[in-house]
């Protein structure tokens, strides 16, 4: 199948080169020139401008756009709509805010152009392991483009799913990405919980590695958490700064319109913000406190 994509970062690369090795025509553009020749010499066919891309494609066209959520996608989708035809499809695989896909999906039915959100999980693994695919859009749209879907899976019956109609699939993958938070930030404090019990010296390494095998907490998380264990058992010179992608907070704003308790999402979330601070003042306060009402030792800075 022939496609376009737009985006060449280490998601949408990665992906350029599952897609060849699946035996799909992908033409390719980045705003910087050199991941469209890296992509070249992989077997994609080059173009220099979005108007180039569109022009190298047959109708119906279909343009997979992976490029920074917010401003970025919504300038690229622009100009898109500006290029394509009826009945052309234009995909938004990055990580749009749901509600930005539900509004774009309206705005290019009415140019009867079709839209379709994917939520896309995988990070640098995917090209090797395939990608999950939470697909939201029109069911013609989806069926057009499922070898493609096939192709980015695990496999072509797994991994991949259309979830709804546009906003679905961001939104899937919006929740996805809280759960991940989660997970992550429990694993976190179990490991330093250990670490901390200095009398019985425990091997955080070993023991990651025995708990990806039969134990209920496995997970591909865990897996990685071994690896990097491995390399670096007390993870020297990495600083405790966290970022977020800004689907852990859309997340907990839906629990907050929804009425649904999400706190342990919620707390992963507000801890990635204690990661940013190099003196809590709130810690600060917590200690003044004791110290006012107990007498409780104050340590000096």
């Amino acid at each position: 199948m022939k496609m376009g994509m737009i985006g060449l970062g280490r998601m949408g690369g990665n992906m350029v080169k599952r897609l060849l090795k699946g035996g799909h025509e992908i033409v390719v553009y980045n705003r910087s020139p050199e991941p469209v020749q890296e992509a070249a010499k992989e077997g994609a066919i080059p173009s220099s401008s979005v108007e180039d891309l569109v022009s190298k494609l047959e109708t119906p066209r279909v343009v997979w756009v992976m490029v920074p959520a917010g401003d970025a996608t919504q300038a690229m989708i622009d100009k898109l709509t500006g290029l394509l035809a009826p009945g052309d499809i234009l995909i938004d695989g990055g990580n749009s805010n749901y509600k930005d896909s539900v509004r774009r999906g309206e705005a290019l039915r009415a140019q009867n152009l079709h839209f379709v959100d994917v939520g896309t999980s995988g990070g640098i693994w995917g090209i090797t392991e395939g990608y999950a695919l939470m697909v939201g859009g029109e069911a013609e749209a989806v069926n057009h483009i499922r070898p493609l879907l096939e192709t980015l899976a695990p496999a072509a019956d797994m991994g991949w799913g259309h979830v709804g109609p546009n906003g679905a699939g961001h939104f899937v993958k919006m929740v996805h990405n809280g759960i991940e938070y989660g997970m992550m930030q429990a694993y976190a404090e179990g490991f330093e919980i250990m670490r901390a019990k200095k009398e019985f010296e425990l091997d955080l390494y070993q023991i990651a590695e025995l708990w990806r095998y039969g134990s209920v907490v496995r997970s591909w998380l865990l897996d990685l958490t071994a690896n990097a264990l491995k390399e670096n058992p007390d993870l020297e010179g990495i600083k405790g700064w966290v970022a977020d992608s800004g689907e852990g907070r859309w997340t907990v704003f839906e629990s907050i319109d929804q009425d649904v308790p999400a706190p342990v999402i919620t707390m992963s979330l507000l801890m990635r913000f204690v990661s940013r601070q190099d003196e809590s003042f709130a810690a600060k306060m917590l200690a003044a406190m004791r110290n006012q009402f107990g007498g409780h030792e104050v340590k000096k800075a």
